[in-house]
């Protein structure tokens, strides 16, 4: 709404300037709607599976033998989200909150996938069974031009698989790190393109 007004104030100085230059204002408010879309996805419901948190593409896949997140060797798959990506995040399986722990940081590079994660501004949440054991555990992270992060869960809340939970806004990275002793089936390949809620990242055993 902000951005709105705003871009509408410019479009009417600039008509005094240059009629043509109306057309600036104009794109750029036609992409800021296309970065905060929403569309809604189809939602897998067979047991075990692990969908994308987010859209964007698959950086990386990394086996953790030590992992901060989850306190237990863990797989994470890394998401690189590009301007032009849905932002929004969706939980990759259904759980409860055990917490939600945001950290300052730096403005690294997304695709520097080891500094991004260790250093940059964060936002982790941790999910956990009714045995009270971790199940997943997501991260975002910003980047080179992502400024913040809206998170709108808290500690205690019982989530589903796709649920909406916060979006990164202006390019980042999303982590999912599942735990080991899951045995998960990573699903996805590096390079792979995928979409948030949809695209099934992983299976485990259920």
């Amino acid at each position: 709404m902000i951005g709105t007004i705003v871009l509408a104030g410019a479009a009417c100085g600039l008509d005094l300037v240059h009629p043509a230059l109306i057309s600036v204002p104009v794109l750029i408010w036609i992409w800021l709607i296309a970065f905060f879309r929403d569309p809604q996805r189809p939602i897998s419901q067979d047991k075990g599976v692990y969908v994308s948190p987010a859209d964007g593409m698959v950086s990386d896949i990394t086996d953790m033998p030590q992992c901060d997140v989850l306190d237990e060797p863990s797989v994470r798959v890394g998401i690189f989200l590009s301007v032009f990506n849905v932002h929004v995040n969706r939980m990759p399986c259904a759980g409860k909150v055990e917490s939600v722990v945001y950290r300052k940081g730096k403005f690294i590079n997304a695709l520097d996938h080891a500094n991004c994660s260790q250093k940059n501004e964060a936002n982790t949440i941790v999910l956990v069974d009714e045995a009270g054991k971790p199940v997943a555990g997501v991260r975002q992270l910003v980047g080179l031009i992502a400024r913040r992060i809206v998170c709108t869960v808290k500690d205690g809340d019982t989530v589903e698989r796709g649920q909406r939970y916060g979006m990164i806004k202006f390019g980042s990275r999303t982590e999912l790190y599942i735990p080991r002793r899951l045995s998960p089936q990573i699903k996805v390949q590096v390079g792979q393109k995928v979409r948030g809620a949809m695209d099934i990242i992983a299976l485990v055993q259920a």
